[in-house]
């Protein structure tokens, strides 16, 4: 693995780690709570910072686009 690839990957586990504290956040304080409108809020700026690194024109990984697809489904 190169370099950029081990930074995709960790940065790919960072988010789904965020995922996953807004998650039982939202199923435990509710989804309009502080604790997970500011998880929510971290998640998105996650993933911004991620496509900024593999750009625009980059193709997402699977595994991204189906932490996405999970997203839409909660």
């Amino acid at each position: 693995m190169n370099k950029d690839s081990d930074l995709q990957s960790e940065m790919i586990e960072e988010i789904k780690a965020k995922r996953e504290l807004m998650i039982n956040s939202a199923n435990s304080l509710g989804y309009t709570s502080p604790q997970t409108i500011k998880y929510s809020q971290e998640l998105d700026e996650l993933i911004n910072h991620y496509h900024k690194v593999i750009g625009q024109n980059s193709k997402s990984t699977e595994e991204v686009k189906i932490a996405f697809k999970h997203m839409v489904m909660v």
